[in-house]
């Protein structure tokens, strides 16, 4: 029998006038309702939060949603037909869903674009504003800073070649904190930025850092470099100094690193534990509201963030800017198709104009490389009813209450200086969003979710708002506020002075949930590799490497070793290691899934069979460029996920990415990998971090009780599995004895992967021993499993370190060779990494560092290397870098990656 509902029980129209309605919940095929006096009948099962006609609408005739269009219809459709274009059934087709969907799309994405009339433009009134004023407790910093709503000690890594640094730093000095009640916390900030030559964001890096050192929630900073990367504490304090930012006003130190890993630590931590006594001397005082500056983010969102969720954040927001606060939206390219929304109301038309200028260059930087800044919606967002960025913008948009004037349109990460409204240029990506937004001085951030976001920022706290009562029930330790309240009759008027007392505690030091978690992470607006279009057709038509090895010269002086190594027995393949992964499936999944391992391990889940467990997170598999870009990250993925020192591996999706469960299920299908010993598990949809934590608990435990022990074997040179990185210059001996030893393993049977752009390439005694032939090409793509032995070079889109030793890893190698050049350098997550060098002034300075000191007679050096291998790849010797925990993990993005 079919089921029958009154609309109200059913249904939502975001606008009264609208032709399409949202369901409240999931609607069968047959289901039918009752709307204005008319009984419609569902054609078709219809999803929560998806869209179905309650009007005729006429091929050609637009569908609209708050009065706004979000697509053209392109057939006739009938009160009751559910609305689906190309899009969402591209991203149904992975899901495993139990009902029909439509044969054919019956609307198309279409949108003419925005033409601003300068002539006829009339600048608007700011709201009037209040003539009192509330107070918050904050710490008060200088005029020019501000005032904090936290109380942190922030240490800062430059670029990504200091990230590991700092991470290592605050974990030592974490058991302070229970000395200084007035610290909130020992914050490291560490990115993915400025560690290639020549970035094409430098001034946006410059800009973002030298307004994350004095943000007001800030009470000392440590900004750390090694002084050679390409961007340096000398060029982040001449910007600061230059553009006037308030530097002496805070409490900091530019730290260059010189010497051994674990002498930086010990002087980092002498640094900070003598600002520690002065940091919690500052006290919270009464201040004025005024002081508060609100980021607005969506993220995770659906088809009721702009119902709920967006309008509480535009009710708040209007709310604090009449006191004399400020408040932040960003994400230009989820603005696409609400333009006439939010410039309904603007302050001059140079703000306006700005705007409009701000999503041309997005759109344009999105072009060069082959993608849309349309296609931003992510597989969770088309999942939970936005069908396109049209109807994700119309809502997105909505954190500006109708009333709300646009006061000022501004660069990433520039300083919010005066109050009022602003929107603020960035990307989609939410991390990338809201690292732009501490730089432009928020000291709160607002964040409305649909599917249950649960990322947070370092030294801000972040309020996470959900759009429905059934998700906040069900990630309710996750989540701070319901909007959806809302939906149940609550007025906005109502649930907007609940939610600004909140924000009032919050300010003045109540924790967050998202605090209590104790999790966080940072993302800079990422580097892109192109600045026009004139070589997309080249990058897009790039031949695929074939996967075969490449002939190398053969060499009897070469042949042969008497050496030996141990293994484990995986029944058809040797491993050095057992390993349990949790693999996030995005980057805000990574900061659970390494809760998760840790807590694993603190227990001695699995042990002796397993070493240990690992994650890897990341920053990718959300609001980054499709195409190449994502078909290199599930490949990697991939890789990670047939690595043969993984024993056992789960999936942990955050529910809302691009990359989700079921799109690395699907991935595999494609590539012909056998998902079916993996786990899968989501933050989301599973509950949350508690309920998720369990879940992947239990996992394990049940695939280690059903799995025996691993047998132990012997081999020789063939059962080797090597990667060769070079940084700097390759001396000849260097080069001379790299090529023994990889005609040595190759001849033997083994597997040698070197990137493409190895300095080994332009070492002529590497080429003159290694190949009969010129113009070699990779044989494997970056991060590709390589299925079969012999000598290889990978394709290696990149000059980052850690970008490339990540793609190498996934290759299957399972130990990497490492010729250090300038400075030891981060270390994998789980492949052991041997730092070497023959330079005496390395040898001198890193000796404390290094694995293997390459000196005396070069012939012995390769003998050298495989008995260091051999204690590595055996567990009698462990590298010095990792120990220490220098060690650091982040994927490509490739030529044509690019934030959206």
């Amino acid at each position: 029998m079919n089921a029958v509902y009154q609309f109200d029980e059913a249904a939502r129209l975001p606008l009264t006038g609208d032709n399409c309605a949202v369901a409240t919940r999931q609607l069968d095929a047959g289901t039918v309702i009752h709307y204005e006096g008319q009984a419609l009948t569902l054609d078709y099962t219809v999803m929560e939060g998806h869209r179905f006609a309650v009007k005729p609408i006429a091929p050609g005739e637009e569908l609209l949603s708050w009065g706004l269009p979000f697509g053209v219809a392109l057939q006739s459709i009938q009160p009751g037909h559910y609305v689906i274009n190309d899009a969402v059934r591209d991203a149904l087709s992975v899901r495993k869903l139990k009902f029909a969907l439509p044969a054919e799309p019956n609307f198309a994405d279409q949108l003419y674009p925005y033409v601003l009339d300068e002539a006829g433009f009339q600048p608007a009134t700011a709201s009037p504003a209040y003539a009192e004023t509330r107070t918050f407790m904050g710490y008060r910093r200088s005029e020019a800073r501000g005032v904090g709503t936290r109380n942190h000690v922030v240490l800062l890594g430059t670029t990504s070649r200091t990230g590991s640094y700092v991470k290592q730093l605050a974990a030592r000095m974490q058991g302070e904190l229970g000395n200084y009640p007035n610290i909130d916390g020992i914050q490291p900030v560490a990115h993915t930025e400025g560690g290639t030559e020549k970035p094409n964001n430098l001034e946006l890096l410059l800009r973002t850092l030298a307004g994350f050192i004095v943000n007001p929630n800030v009470g000392a900073v440590l900004v750390v470099d090694y002084g050679i990367e390409p961007v340096t504490n000398a060029m982040v304090e001449a910007y600061l100094r230059e553009h006037n930012y308030p530097i002496d006003e805070v409490l900091h130190k530019f730290m260059s690193l010189q010497g051994g890993f674990e002498d930086n630590l010990a002087k980092g931590e002498a640094i900070v534990r003598e600002w520690l006594p002065a940091v919690n001397a500052m006290q919270r005082t009464p201040e004025s509201i005024s002081h508060l500056k609100i980021g607005l983010q969506c993220g995770g969102s659906d088809a009721f963030s702009g119902i709920s969720a967006n309008p509480l954040l535009g009710w708040i927001s209007e709310e604090l800017v009449r006191y004399g606060g400020s408040a932040s939206l960003a994400e230009t390219d989820e603005l696409i198709g609400a333009e006439p929304y939010v410039l309904s109301k603007v302050r001059n038309v140079e703000t306006a104009r700005k705007f409009l200028e701000l999503v041309q260059r997005f759109k344009e930087r999105a072009s060069w490389h082959g993608s849309s800044a349309e296609g931003n919606p992510s597989g969770g967002n088309k999942y939970r009813g936005l069908y396109n960025i049209y109807l994700k913008s119309i809502g997105a948009a909505r954190k500006k209450d109708p009333g709300t004037r646009l006061d000022y349109a501004t660069e990433y990460g520039e300083l919010m200086k005066e109050s009022g409204f602003y929107f603020m240029d960035s990307p989609g990506n939410d991390l990338e969003s809201i690292a732009g937004q501490i730089a432009a001085g928020c000291n709160l951030i607002f964040f409305t979710t649909g599917n249950g976001s649960i990322t947070n920022f370092p030294y801000v706290p972040t309020v996470k708002v959900v759009t429905t009562t059934r998700r906040f029930q069900l990630l309710s330790n996750d989540m701070d506020v319901n909007a959806g309240q809302y939906l149940e009759g609550t007025s906005m008027d109502e649930l907007g002075k609940e939610v600004f007392d909140l924000t009032i505690r919050i300010a003045s030091g109540q924790r967050s949930v998202g605090e209590k978690a104790g999790h966080a992470q940072v993302q800079i607006w990422r580097n892109w590799r192109q600045n026009d279009a004139s070589q997309l057709e080249t990058l897009l038509h790039t031949p695929v490497p074939t996967g075969e090895p490449i002939e190398i010269r053969e060499d009897a002086e070469a042949a042969g070793s008497p050496i030996r190594f141990l293994f484990n027995r995986h029944q058809d393949r040797l491993s050095s290691d057992n390993i349990g992964l949790i693999l996030p499936t995005s980057l805000c999944a990574g900061q659970v899934a390494n809760m998760i391992a840790q807590r694993l391990n603190k227990q001695g889940t699995g042990q002796p069979e397993l070493s240990r467990f690992v994650a890897l997170a990341h920053t990718e598999g959300c609001g980054n460029s499709a195409g190449q870009s994502e078909q290199l990250y599930a490949r990697t993925m991939i890789g990670y996920i047939t690595h043969p020192m993984v024993k056992h591996c789960l999936l942990l999706e955050h529910g809302c990415e691009k990359t989700h469960n079921d799109y690395m299920r699907h991935q595999m299908e494609e590539m012909g990998v056998d998902a079916s010993r993996l786990g899968f598990a989501s933050i989301q949809l599973d509950g949350g971090i508690t309920k998720v934590t369990q879940k992947v608990e239990a996992w394990f435990a049940g695939q280690l009780a059903a799995a025996g022990e691993s047998e132990k074997a012997t081999a020789g040179l063939e059962g080797l599995r090597i990667g060769i990185v070079t940084d700097g210059l390759v001396s000849d001996n260097e080069a001379e004895q790299l090529a023994k030893l990889t005609k040595m393993i190759v001849g033997a049977g083994g597997l040698v992967v070197v990137p493409e752009n190895s300095g080994l390439f332009s070492a002529a005694a590497y080429d003159k021993n290694m190949f009969t032939t010129s113009n070699i090409r990779p044989s494997i793509a970056y991060g590709e499993h390589a299925r079969k032995n012999g000598f290889h070079i990978m394709e290696n889109p990149t000059e980052h370190w850690v970008e490339t030793v990540t793609g190498l890893a996934a290759t299957g190698v399972e130990l990497m060779i490492a010729l250090a050049g300038n400075h030891p350098m981060q270390t994998h997550p789980f492949v052991p990494m041997l730092q070497m060098t023959s330079k005496p002034a390395m040898l001198q300075s890193y000796h404390n560092d290094l694995d293997l000191p390459l000196s005396g007679d070069p012939n012995a050096w390769t003998k050298q290397i495989l008995e260091r291998s051999k204690e590595i790849i055996e567990h009698t010797y462990t590298p010095r870098l990792f120990r220490q925990g220098n060690v650091d993990f982040q994927l490509t993005r490739g030529l044509l990656g690019v934030s959206l």
